[in-house]
């Protein structure tokens, strides 16, 4: 990662810090209850557990794959090939992040889920857990082939039926999804963190959301 990127990141966060306030500076009910059972919550449930045995078996994978990244690529590794245990390391949501994921999903009570990233699809698995108590349903779109294969394996193994994978380029596959889905509850995008691509698929998923839809955009400061 150049320098400028780190202190510029540095720098950001640290005026969030500087800034943020505590839950009762939150009039509004609607973001008290998501401060407060959300933000500040904390879930650990059994099936939070083999997605996290599920991690530590993959950082420590060999297995090799060509990467076919559409968006931004990494800052950490730019070689088009990497082993599994290399994205499982660098490329993946922590495990908070996951269960933070899962409590948001089961707050705003999401049925119809959108994950524009999948990866090795362990923050998917999170959304599908979430989304499955309420009968819902994960549409995942990944760019990359061999990694889209190795994720729909993970998938299976932590038993999220509730999966629908799309592989491909997103500006070939979004629109099509949305107009199938006609209505999304929530949409996750960790794709392309480019901004003019994350406001490209922000403006497609429009003609599918409602007054609750909710937005979340990963890595905001890239």
């Amino acid at each position: 990662m150049p320098l400028r990127y780190f202190f510029s990141s540095v720098f950001r966060y640290t005026v969030f810090l500087l800034r943020a306030r505590d839950a009762h500076s939150l009039h509004s009910p609607f973001l008290f209850a998501l401060y407060t059972r959300v933000v500040r919550a904390d879930t650990k449930l059994p099936a939070f557990a083999r997605i996290e045995a599920l991690r530590v078996e993959l950082r420590r994978s060999r297995q090799q794959v060509i990467l076919t990244d559409l968006g931004a690529g990494s800052k950490v590794n730019t070689a088009r090939q990497r082993t599994i245990g290399d994205i499982a390391r660098h490329s993946q949501k922590p495990a908070r992040f996951g269960r933070l994921l899962y409590r948001l999903v089961q707050q705003v009570q999401a049925k119809a889920v959108f994950d524009l990233g999948t990866s090795l699809g362990l923050t998917t698995a999170y959304l599908a857990q979430a989304a499955a108590s309420g009968g819902g349903q994960v549409v995942t779109f990944e760019g990359c082939p061999q990694t889209a294969a190795v994720a729909g394996q993970n998938l299976t193994r932590l038993g999220c039926t509730n999966v629908a994978q799309v592989v491909g380029n997103l500006d070939e596959t979004l629109a099509q999804q949305v107009a199938k889905a006609g209505r999304i509850d929530l949409i996750f995008f960790d794709a392309n963190h480019r901004f003019d691509p994350t406001v490209r698929y922000f403006n497609t998923c429009l003609s599918a959301v409602h007054n609750d839809t909710v937005f979340i955009f990963d890595d905001i400061h890239w």
